[in-house]
């Protein structure tokens, strides 16, 4: 069990910087830019995810990971981000609850992602 948690310290600290440039680009595009939330959380996502996948591939992972691989986790993610952002805009959640759904779920699914897909057989 110890094992299956090992980097997720490190992955949750790289996460806080990632919901802070998340939340940042979706509160702008949400509010100034008046976008829908689907597509401002989409957008902000993946301004992050940017981020904290090349901090997560360098430090915490330990591993190169190719771009098919950045790709298929952008492609993951981005379209549970989507479908967080649609579900806010269907239940006319405030966009402060859609946000934190969204990156309560991206740390749990993202770490697990990362590490049973993106490095499965590696050593994380």
């Amino acid at each position: 069990m110890k094992a299956l948690w090992k980097g997720f310290s490190t992955y949750a600290v790289v996460g806080l910087a990632n919901t802070l440039i998340h939340w940042q680009i979706f509160y702008v595009l949400s509010t100034a830019a008046e976008l829908s939330q689907a597509v401002s959380n989409f957008s902000a996502y993946c301004v992050a995810a940017t981020f904290s996948f090349y901090v997560n591939s360098l430090y915490t992972l330990d591993s190169k990971v190719s771009m098919f691989w950045y790709v298929l986790f952008i492609g993951f993610m981005g379209v549970m981000s989507y479908g967080v952002g649609r579900l806010g805009d269907v239940y006319r959640l405030h966009g402060l609850v859609t946000a934190i759904s969204f990156s309560l779920l991206c740390l749990v699914c993202g770490f697990f992602f990362s590490k049973f897909v993106l490095l499965r057989g590696r050593d994380a």
